[in-house]
């Protein structure tokens, strides 16, 4: 049992960071949130199985209306400018 949970929500954690990659991730973070609300409810914790309920909710409702490619529009961001260190000059 332990180890479903730790597996669910560590694929939680996986599939959140690569939202922004191409939008089946979104649903297959909408997916572990689910098994980690089975989980919740398994263990007895009636406010985490909610909340992730609500959570896998929110995230079929962002991959439904998702860019079917990718999530980010603008995904290479421009490098910063560096500015060569000087010391400022007093007037």
């Amino acid at each position: 049992m332990t180890n479903f949970g730790a597996t669910a929500v560590s694929t939680m954690a996986l599939a959140y960071a690569l939202e922004n990659r191409h939008r089946a991730f979104i649903l297959f973070f909408a997916i572990a949130c689910a098994c980690s609300s089975v989980y919740g409810f398994l263990i007895g914790s009636v406010p985490f199985g909610a909340v992730e309920v609500l959570w896998s909710v929110i995230a079929l409702q962002r991959f439904s209306t998702a860019n079917h490619q990718r999530v980010r529009i603008n995904h290479r961001a421009r490098p910063a400018k560096r500015r060569l260190l000087e010391p400022q000059r007093r007037l």
